[in-house]
């Protein structure tokens, strides 16, 4: 099959935006009369400080970054910062709020644990995580050093329709799986971060963006890789940065302005959601496994009355170029994540097997 052919609803990591492919390859060898390839080229060189800052730039600019925060080109994943989060912005002793309401979510919390008490704000964990808590339901402790929160859980495909409000206290989120698909009013926060895996670039290259006065109060403890004042000191470059990543970030970036940017993102992930959960409000085979109100637009989890019935639908979409439907390990079923890539044509495709699946098996 070629890749016109496919459609991938991996989770992360996840599709590219074809033309961003496609230019890569055409300066895979040879960079824009360079000579070299990105992957060859001095960190330090002109040639690449101009790609890492106009990366930054296109990022500020598309997410509305305010000066008062700074973007970091970090490594280590998402699950780095489980641990980074609480040794930057928390001492021995204090308290730190976190809603368990997916399973990264409730690792980060764990982590936590070893550097400050937590304070479980919320958890849907009782009902599978199959719902995010209201504003009202939040437990909160005025004490706490900051929120944390994962805004969109890939595996259970929930998200968050809301901002917490947390009056003083610093709001720490986890925005791997919906970054750049919505505006977000970065102020709002102390700490962003987001591995790049699902809607910005290649495994190996996390983005955090962190107001600059919570920084500098690490512990002294803290490996000097894990300080975020160190590595605003250093603009991500203590030492060599994922440079071809962000090379990468760089050409996505370019292409979602083509698409109307954010704006132009939420449209479209909205238009790809509905259709799917308007079938599946429809169907009486498969079923949503998020509830209504909770549902991400990102990650849509659902299920038939069996797993054997799951593994018999899987089956059949990878026959028709459907890949990685197959729910994640710990919560079975099925998963089809509509990132920025995802062409409406996937998401009409995938509805079209349904059906056909559908009308053979209805139990």
């Amino acid at each position: 099959m070629t890749r016109v052919e496919v459609f991938n609803f991996s989770a992360g990591p996840s599709a590219l935006p074809t033309p961003v492919l496609e230019k890569a390859a055409a300066e895979l060898v040879n960079y824009r009369g360079s000579g070299l390839s990105v992957m060859e080229m001095s960190h330090r060189s002109r040639e690449f400080q101009d790609i890492f800052n106009d990366t930054k730039a296109k990022l500020r600019a598309a997410l509305g970054v305010p000066e008062s925060h700074e973007i970091l080109f970090l490594q280590g994943g998402a699950s780095l910062q489980f641990s980074m989060v609480p040794m930057n912005l928390s001492a021995e002793g204090d308290a730190a709020d976190y809603a368990v309401t997916g399973n990264f979510a409730r690792i980060a919390a764990k982590e936590a644990e070893k550097y400050c008490r937590v304070n479980v704000a919320a958890s849907s964990e009782a009902t599978l995580f199959d719902r995010i808590p209201a504003q009202e339901e939040l437990r909160l402790d005025p004490a706490a050093r900051y929120f944390y929160y994962c805004s969109n859980n890939t595996i259970y495909g929930t998200a968050w329709n809301y901002v917490p409000e947390t009056g003083d206290v610093p709001l720490v989120c986890d925005m791997s799986s919906e970054i750049l698909s919505r505006p977000v009013d970065v102020s709002r926060f102390g700490l962003i971060f987001a591995g790049a895996q699902k809607n910005m670039a290649p495994a190996g290259l996390t983005v955090v963006i962190v107001r600059r006065s919570l920084a500098g109060h690490e512990r002294p403890i803290t490996p000097l890789m894990m300080s975020y004042q160190r590595m605003i000191d250093k603009d991500s470059m203590y030492n060599t940065p994922p440079c071809y990543n962000i090379y990468l970030l760089g050409l996505v970036l370019d292409w979602l302005k083509e698409q109307g940017g954010v704006e132009g993102m939420e449209r479209v992930k909205r238009a790809r959601a509905k259709l799917v959960y308007d079938y599946l409000a429809e169907s009486r085979l498969f079923r949503p496994c998020a509830r209504e109100g909770s549902r991400s637009d990102m990650n849509v989890t659902f299920r038939t009355p069996s797993p054997e019935l799951d593994a018999e639908f899987v089956k059949l979409s990878v026959e028709r170029g459907m890949r990685n439907l197959k729910g994640h390990r710990v919560a079975g079923g099925m998963r089809a994540s509509l990132y920025n890539a995802m062409p409406m044509e996937g998401a009409v495709k995938l509805v079209e097997i349904m059906k056909e699946f559908e009308v053979t098996h209805h139990v």
